[in-house]
């Protein structure tokens, strides 16, 4: 048995005009939404990672400082680190969007895959 005819009404609603504008896009958004989902994937990994170490090395220096092997100047710390953070976390995103998204022709679509990637559940 074959399959039934589609009716003209159906395929004349399949090419609109703007079906007809966005098919020769569609390869490049889906790669572009695809690559983007997949770096904030790893975007996403990698910070944790990154936290972790962070969480362990705070945990070790405190326990060295517990047991007085060292002796931490904690507000020296923050006044070495703040103005650092405070200009790499304005100056960091930025800078992050211009690299993942240079010479890319689909560059929107990389970035909503991006954001999706970055707040997926996986």
């Amino acid at each position: 048995m074959s399959a039934p005819a589609a009716s003209p009404s159906t395929t004349s609603a399949l090419s609109s005009p703007i079906l007809d504008v966005l098919q020769p896009l569609l390869p490049d958004l889906s790669v572009g939404a695809l690559l983007g989902f997949a770096t904030g994937l790893a975007l996403r990994h990698i910070g944790r990672v990154v936290l972790i170490v962070v969480g362990v090395l705070f945990i070790t220096l405190q326990l060295l400082a517990y047991f007085e092997l060292v002796s931490i100047n904690w507000l020296k710390v923050q006044a070495l680190t703040e103005p650092w953070l405070r200009q790499g976390g304005e100056q960091g995103a930025q800078w992050l969007s211009r690299v993942l998204t240079a010479n890319l022709p689909f560059a929107g679509a990389f970035s909503a895959g991006l954001l999706v990637g970055l707040r997926a559940r996986v």
